[in-house]
């Protein structure tokens, strides 16, 4: 089993039923059981002001694709490692590429376009439940983007469901780790590729921007299901 498999799992089980919670897109395999790029459910220019169509291909086909193929060269010499020494040396590369290629699909699924209902939360479970934990959905927003922007570095900010507390608690995770304390609602990526080209240095108006297109609809899905598997 190699360590993604583990960390994969680990996931799977935190985030219960797996489907929803981590996107099947996001652990795509080949009948050869080679990592794969998902396709996006929109154009690159779909969500266009927020995010530039120049952003969203090369942070799909060129940074996601990326993490895919470093991913499978890891794995391919995981498999082929001859003793635990080796292996242990491979797991960084495996946890920074299998998590940037689980993050990165659970993200894309995490945005739509605005003509496709991006940026709205209507009455329903997720709303009501964001409103019961932070106070409102201004609130909500206003925290998990400061907590977002105060990440040193890289990383990423989330709304997770806390499946002990029954509760919607925003977390961060470094570099590309993935979050396995909490089941994802909403991820928010920091990295410098994802804004860079047209947000500059001003990470607060990138994290402004993005409510514009973030996928409510899919985040409830998500909310249910972790709220039901709880």
């Amino acid at each position: 089993m190699s360590f993604l498999t583990t960390v994969a799992r680990s996931a799977t089980r935190a985030a219960r039923p797996a489907t929803r919670a981590v996107p099947a897109a996001s652990l795509s395999l080949a009948a050869r059981g080679v990592h794969t790029l998902p396709k996006l459910d929109y154009a690159y220019d779909a969500l266009e002001p927020h995010i530039s169509r120049k952003i969203m291909e090369l942070h799909h086909s060129k940074h996601h694709q990326a993490y895919v193929n470093g991913l499978n060269a890891a794995e391919e010499a995981y498999a082929k490692a001859a003793a635990p020494k080796e292996q242990i040396k491979l797991q960084s590369a495996l946890k920074f590429n299998g998590g940037g290629h689980i993050n990165h699909s659970l993200f894309w699924k995490n945005l739509a376009p605005q003509s496709q209902g991006g940026g709205e939360i209507k009455s329903g479970p997720l709303k009501d439940a964001i409103v019961a934990d932070f106070g409102s959905v201004d609130a909500f927003k206003k925290k998990m983007n400061t907590v977002t922007a105060a990440i040193q570095g890289s990383g990423w900010g989330w709304l997770g469901y806390n499946p002990e507390t029954k509760k919607l608690e925003i977390a961060t995770t470094p570099n590309q780790d993935p979050l396995l304390s909490h089941i994802p609602i909403i991820g928010i990526d920091i990295w410098e590729h994802a804004f860079y080209l047209q947000y500059h240095n001003v990470k607060a108006d990138y994290l402004t921007a993005i409510w514009n297109v973030i996928n409510f609809k899919e985040a409830e899905h998500r909310f249910v299901e972790a709220a039901k598997s709880a």
